[in-house]
């Protein structure tokens, strides 16, 4: 039998009622003659609450037991969905991570899957199951020790078991019927895209559209895993949603697919910094050993031998990255003459493959900007990408303009 990969988030197995309505949809791909591996993620809160008791029992807490805690979440809703398709005469039953084994590196709370044997729950398909429940997030250790893959880990790990599987397709049921072409909580003109591309929508997700884990479209593009992102609160036809796939498997598309946005940023600013080789790797070292996430970097030109370097890191990053400089400047490692955190940015971004063939794309964006009075502090580019990072207070009017500019409102 085909395989399919059905993942459901946690807004969609968040009572019994909706682990009813999802078990319905899991039947009906049952009845169309697949086999099925369901990816569940805790009920919506669940995690959450579970990490703020474990934050309230130990300010230092084990990490193993932290991931021995939250990933129970999981354990729950795979024995209710289980015990649902039963309910329903559906041959079902319900795996931990442990116990498929789904292995992972040792880095708790942020591990990463090394491997997905298959020989057993190939072996329950051959003997008549029908659905294996696989409770997302979690994995196991080279110790023995359960581990989780970071928040937003089912989808990775749904993309995983159809990339293991060999899977005809993974389906991503959540709260939102397909990816936009960008917030509609921002723009009453944003648009639900039919498909897009592994690496705009890689672009997408790591700029701050939270359709989909970064991870999960990384593993989808590397394995060529094609997606698809539903509604599990709408009855969806065959071309329903967003099917997420390769370049090639898009006919025609806009130049622009998409505009996204990450409100939490901040920008940091280290003056008359010497202008020497090394000086890149001795401030941005210390940074990545803090833990700070750095994004944007600029550098001015110099000017007698010193120069400003600029960066972007999450606002909440900010304590983490000023001790980190002032450490460094203590040791003598860097010198400057001040840091200045600004934490009132917002970052927008335009993203599209189409990018690559089109000229005069940082042209129409920057003008759209201007003509709303709006003042770029850093622009960065890739491929198919431009960023800017704006004072928070325009970002939804940029989000606006740069919809309208692009005309996104409309089809290709």
């Amino acid at each position: 039998m085909p395989i399919l990969v059905m993942k459901f988030g946690g807004t969609s197995v968040a009572t019994p009622d909706r682990i009813k309505r999802a078990a319905k949809r899991v039947g009906r791909e049952v009845a169309n003659g697949h086999d099925v591996i369901v990816i569940v993620s805790a009920m919506a809160g669940k995690t959450n609450e579970l990490v703020g008791w474990v934050e309230e029992t130990s300010k230092f807490f084990d990490a193993r037991e932290y991931d021995a805690v939250v990933s129970s979440g999981e354990n729950v809703t795979a024995g209710l969905m289980a015990l649902t398709l039963q309910e329903m005469d559906i041959p079902a039953r319900s795996w931990q991570g442990w116990q498929v084994p789904l292995r992972t590196t040792s880095a708790h709370s942020a591990a990463r899957i090394v491997e997905i044997p298959t020989d057993h729950i190939m072996a329950k398909f051959a003997e008549g199951m029908k659905v294996a429940v696989v409770a997302g997030f979690q994995g196991i250790s080279p110790e023995g020790r359960i581990t989780t893959l970071g928040r937003g880990g089912s989808d990775t790990t749904a993309v995983a078991f159809a990339a293991a599987f060999d899977a005809e397709r993974c389906d991503i049921y959540t709260d939102v019927d397909g990816v936009y072409t960008t917030d509609p909580r921002i723009s009453a003109k944003a648009r639900k895209l039919d498909r897009i591309a592994f690496e705009e929508m890689l672009e997408l997700a790591s700029l701050g559209a939270k359709v989909l884990q970064t991870r999960s479209v990384e593993l989808a593009m590397r394995y060529n895993v094609k997606l698809r992102v539903l509604s599990s609160f709408e009855d969806n036809g065959d071309e329903a949603g967003t099917l997420v796939c390769a370049e090639e498997d898009i006919v025609e598309s806009n130049v622009v697919s998409g505009v996204a946005y990450s409100r939490d940023e901040a920008k940091m600013t280290l003056t008359a910094v010497a202008d020497r080789p090394g000086i890149a790797a001795a401030i941005f070292g210390p940074l990545a050993d803090a833990g700070v996430n750095v994004d944007m970097i600029v550098q001015n030109i110099s000017d007698g031998g010193l120069t400003d370097m600029t960066f972007s890191c999450p606002v909440n990053q900010v304590p983490r990255a000023e001790k980190a400089m002032t450490e460094a400047k203590a040791k003598g490692e860097i010198d400057f003459a001040s840091l200045v955190a600004d934490t009132d940015v917002a970052k927008v971004s335009v993203v599209g493959i189409g990018m690559r063939s089109h000229a005069g794309v940082a042209s129409q964006m920057f003008k759209a900007l201007s003509a709303e009075g709006i003042n770029i502090k850093v622009i960065t580019t890739s491929e198919i990408k431009i960023s800017v990072l704006i004072d928070r207070k325009y970002m939804e009017l940029a989000v606006q303009a740069l919809h309208d500019a692009f005309g996104l409102d409309r089809a290709a």
